[in-house]
């Protein structure tokens, strides 16, 4: 396919406009990133689900997950190209509301995907329970500490939804349950560069620490990173999927992580803005759902259909 090759070629989504006589819907997808795998799953599953409505669309996102003010130009560029819908993951949920507000105006029906925006704008939200589905990484952190003990977090951003809301449905979930568990530090970094050298500082800084939590992929291969490099022997616990966690799970340096459904993240999108241009209506937070994995059930059916690699 034309797209996948522009896109491999540039390493970034194609930022073409829609053809002018096309006659089928146009909807713009503007992701929070595009270097992880995560992203790549993402925009298969609104392809998929573009190519069962009928749709066009373009994917596209800023090269890293820190480039806020680059994502703002994308969306400012897709607005002005007046698509039949849009689809939207913030990198920041306050800073893009005054666009959305633009796009809202000129008519164009809005869905918020992976990170919600503060504002209700958005017809509808697909994404992960992330408060539940970090708590639910708590309690198994918990568990493999032995209920007590001194932890760590590394947390992929503090301006996105998805971050703040991993970063307080874990610490919530520890300071409400495990009394005798002890969060020492909490550090941000989703790429896996900053990660890496982030895990290594909270590890010398609390050599007693039994335990880091990685919120999403890029925090997590930091965190891989940082433990070989360290010899650090604590339980790893990440977020998300990619060949690299998966591996690190099979062999053990990796406890376990929580596995969103990213196909199916992409496919909602694509779905409700699809119903929403027939007057369709919608509910306001689809929830895409979440597993645990770990070495114990890797193969499993149900997991193994929403790990990519």
């Amino acid at each position: 396919m034309k797209l996948k090759t522009a896109i491999a070629a540039l390493g970034l989504a194609s930022a073409l406009s829609a053809p002018a006589f096309a006659q089928e819907p146009y909807f713009a997808i503007i992701s929070k990133g595009f270097q992880h795998q995560f992203w790549q799953a993402v925009k298969s599953g609104a392809e998929q689900s573009a190519k069962k409505n009928g749709v066009t669309i373009t994917f596209e996102a800023p090269e890293t997950e820190a480039m806020i003010d680059k994502q703002i130009d994308m969306l400012n560029a897709a607005i002005a190209k007046k698509p039949q819908g849009l689809g939207f993951a913030a990198l920041d949920s306050q800073a893009e509301v005054p666009l959305l507000k633009k796009a809202h105006e000129a008519g164009i029906p809005i869905v918020a995907f992976d990170s919600g925006v503060d504002s209700d704008l958005p017809l509808a939200t697909c994404s992960t329970d992330n408060l539940k589905a970090a708590a639910a990484a708590a309690d198994k952190m918990a568990e493999a500490v032995g209920k007590s003990g001194e932890i760590g977090m590394l947390v992929h951003d503090q301006t996105s939804q998805t971050g703040i809301q991993r970063r307080d449905g874990f610490k919530n979930e520890i300071e409400s349950k495990y009394p005798d568990i002890k969060i020492v530090d909490i550090q941000y970094g989703g790429d896996p560069l900053v990660a890496t050298e982030s895990a290594k500082a909270m590890l010398a800084a609390h050599p007693q620490i039994k335990g880091i939590f990685a919120s999403n992929e890029g925090s997590a291969i930091g965190l891989l990173q940082a433990a070989r490099e360290s010899k650090a022997k604590i339980i790893a616990i990440g977020f998300d999927s990619g060949k690299q966690q998966k591996a690190a799970i099979a062999d053990g340096s990796e406890y376990g992580a929580i596995t969103q459904n990213p196909v199916g993240i992409g496919e909602c999108v694509v779905d409700s803005l699809a119903k929403a241009i027939k007057g369709e209506k919608l509910d306001k937070v689809i929830d895409t759902g979440f597993y645990w994995y770990d070495k114990s059930n890797l193969s499993d059916p149900k997991v193994s259909a929403v790990l990519y690699d």
